[in-house]
């Protein structure tokens, strides 16, 4: 039987079929981030001397502490919670302020914030937090932070993912 080309509405234009790789990509790297996250906290990690619930709390407030200097603009306070890779990325505080204005806005003075139970194994953490933008749209922040040698946690990293919802004021 010879080869028969597809009818034409099943081909795609080079535009669609780029919007799907872009989805693919976006979905592969979003499962791939989540396999991870549980991987490091599904391990048999060695365990800090600390107890759990006591590491719970101070993750928290780092991730309350950053949060609260990035609402008034403390860029320097801001940037002191993050670990010596995310300041090397950066470089310096006020390029780390800059880019959470212009990417993530909602950062800086968000209408109401929710904080849920960390998870940490004594040396890494994720610490989960629910915000709602000026105009109703809910975001959630997922922050993984890092127990550092001086046992201080700070933040390696933030997702921040947009939830779709819109809360009524």
């Amino acid at each position: 039987m010879p080869h028969q080309p597809f009818p034409q509405p099943f081909i795609r234009s080079p535009h669609q079929r780029g919007h799907r790789r872009s989805k693919a990509a976006t979905a592969w790297s979003l499962l791939f981030t989540a396999v991870l996250l549980g991987g490091v906290f599904a391990s048999d990690l060695p365990q800090a001397a600390a107890p759990k619930s006591v590491s719970s709390q101070v993750v928290q407030e780092v991730v309350q502490q950053q949060l609260k200097a990035l609402a008034v603009e403390d860029a320097a306070s801001a940037f002191a919670l993050a670990d010596p890779g995310m300041r090397t990325q950066f470089g310096n505080a006020e390029a780390f302020l800059d880019t959470v204005r212009q990417k993530y806005p909602m950062l800086l003075r968000p209408a109401s914030v929710l904080y849920l139970k960390p998870e940490t194994d004594g040396t890494i953490a994720m610490q989960k937090v629910r915000v709602t933008d000026d105009n109703g749209a809910a975001w959630s922040l997922t922050y993984l932070l890092n127990r550092q040698q001086d046992n201080q946690w700070r933040i390696s990293g933030c997702v921040v993912t947009a939830e779709g919802q819109r809360i009524l004021a």
